[in-house]
């Protein structure tokens, strides 16, 4: 396998946005997509909330994770979350896939987290056939909430929000 795992740079800020942008189509989600080269290179490499590694074969990019550090009050420690991997469909089914989440593995256990955890859309059962194969277990009754935008404005401003329509 000629497939190479880097580290990404300030340089890579369009390549992420546009790796973002492609996810985003294949999860039918392109429209919520308001991330911009700025707002990558601040929050990446500026404030370093993020990490960024892309997946090469044979020198050209053809996918990418992005992940941060959280932490279990359970375990005690940190962990790695993974908010993105994506592979361009094309090289799909050649093991990059799994190349970049054994990297990301051996990240976490080099920094002694306790684990890693993402998350997958319901519907994507290639995605979650190839993470059961690699042992990973979904994470039964537990729901992922979130504030964002107007609402959680509003929140942090102890007001009432807006109920959504529907």
């Amino acid at each position: 396998m000629n497939f190479a795992i880097r580290s990404a740079t300030t340089a890579d800020v369009p390549l992420i946005l546009a790796f973002i942008k492609e996810l985003a189509v294949y999860e039918k989600m392109l429209d919520e997509v308001v991330a911009t080269e700025e707002l990558l290179k601040e929050w990446i490499f500026e404030k370093d909330k993020a990490e960024v590694i892309i997946g090469e074969a044979g020198g050209k990019p053809v996918g990418f994770a992005l992940f941060f550090h959280n932490f279990s009050t359970f375990v005690g420690r940190g962990g790695i979350y993974l908010e993105d991997l994506y592979i361009q469909p094309e090289y799909r089914g050649k093991g990059y896939g799994k190349a970049m989440l054994i990297h990301l593995a051996q990240i976490a256990v080099k920094r002694g987290c306790g684990r890693m955890e993402w998350s997958c859309l319901d519907w994507n059962t290639p995605s979650i056939d190839f993470y059961l194969s690699l042992g990973a277990r979904p994470m039964v009754g537990w729901t992922v909430y979130r504030l964002a935008g107007d609402t959680l404005a509003a929140v942090a401003d102890n007001a009432t929000p807006r109920q959504p329509a529907g």
